[in-house]
Parts: C-alpha cells; sequence; structure tokens
C-alpha cells in the first residue's frame, strides 16, 4: 500500500470509531436510548403504578366502602397492607391470588389521600 493511502485508511478509521463513540454518547445522553435494566425498572414501575391503581379502585367499588375506609383509618399505617390483602383488593381481575406484597402496599399509599380526608 502506498503510503499516502496508508495514512488515509487510517485516519478513517479512527474516523469512524470516533464517530461511533460520540453515536453512542449522544444516544444515551439526549437521544432517549436506555439499557435492558433501566428499561425492565421503568417498566416494573409502571406496572406496579397500573396495579395499584386498580387496587384503589376495587377498593372504592366495595359495596362496604365506607365502613372498609373507616376501619383502614383506625388501622395503624404498617398494618394497612396486611388490611388489603385480607380484603382481597390487591388480586388483579383474572387472578386467583396477590402477585406480590409491593401492590398492596402501593394501595394502601394510593388509598392514604381517602384516609386523610
Amino acid at each position: 500500500m502506498e503510503p499516502e493511502r496508508a495514512g488515509g485508511v487510517k485516519y478513517g478509521v479512527w474516523g469512524l470509531i470516533l464517530g461511533a463513540v460520540i453515536a453512542i454518547v449522544t444516544g444515551f445522553a439526549w437521544g432517549g436510548w436506555r439499557t435492558g435494566g433501566s428499561s425492565q425498572r421503568i417498566t416494573e414501575e409502571a406496572l406496579l403504578a397500573t396495579r395499584a391503581a386498580i387496587c384503589v379502585a376495587q377498593f372504592i367499588n366495595d359495596p362496604n366502602y365506607k365502613e372498609k375506609l373507616k376501619q383502614l383509618k383506625e388501622t395503624n399505617s404498617w398494618e394497612r397492607a396486611a388490611l388489603i390483602e385480607k380484603g382481597g383488593w390487591d388480586k388483579m381481575p383474572g387472578e386467583e391470588k396477590a402477585s406480590t406484597f409491593t401492590v398492596s402496599r402501593a394501595c394502601a399509599d394510593g388509598l392514604e389521600l381517602l384516609v386523610e380526608k
């Protein structure tokens, strides 16, 4: 290979590498790219928020809503998740049992606004 051509190839390869690095940095910083781990975390947070909202709606639609809300007010804050599990409001439609404890805890946090009224 001629010396001029070898120098051009060398700078061309370094240009490609530098361009790729700049594209990657720009994509993750401002382009909205996500890693698999952060995408999984965001998905789990959205799923928990949705399940908590369904739990709150099921609690409100209970025929004995007023009595259950009064009972929830009288319960200590750390025991409210257990009360929600006992009532079965943390079970999603079509499920036989609740998936995780975090749903009942998030539901109790969501009901906190109703308890304060």
